[in-house]
């Protein structure tokens, strides 16, 4: 049961959610945050964003960092563009993940209410 300081991620959007009072007795069994991402699921092209953000930070030095759409380019070069919401999505179930962390300006911010641009990197030691 929720204790009203529980938190988990959108298993679609990557974003946290607290308890809401219509989920006091199933929170745990919870997925998704919203309609649209239980709808939305995810997709091939999800998993692939995930591999690719993985991949370039692989290939880069450590603290090196990487934009969301250098993955968005490498999954889809024509069609990119319309992926980047996507790839955003995909950054923040990596940070979910403990695999990556979002940053602007250098400062690792929270994924859930970061907005414009970010860059992408390996957690720090």
């Amino acid at each position: 049961m929720a204790d009203g300081t529980a938190e988990k991620t959108c298993a679609g959007c990557g974003r946290r959610m607290t308890p809401r009072k219509r989920w006091a007795r199933s929170f745990d069994e919870v997925r998704w945050c919203s309609d649209a991402c239980r709808r939305r699921g995810l997709r091939d092209v999800d998993h692939d964003l995930e591999a690719a953000i993985v991949d370039l930070l692989d290939h880069r030095r450590h603290g090196a960092t990487i934009c969301p759409s250098e993955a968005a380019r490498r999954v889809d070069p024509e069609g990119w563009r319309e992926l980047m919401e996507d790839a955003r999505r995909a950054a923040r179930r990596l940070v979910a993940a403990g695999s990556v962390e979002i940053t602007q300006q250098g400062r690792v911010v929270d994924p859930s209410t970061a907005t414009g641009p970010v860059r992408l990197r390996r957690p720090g030691p």
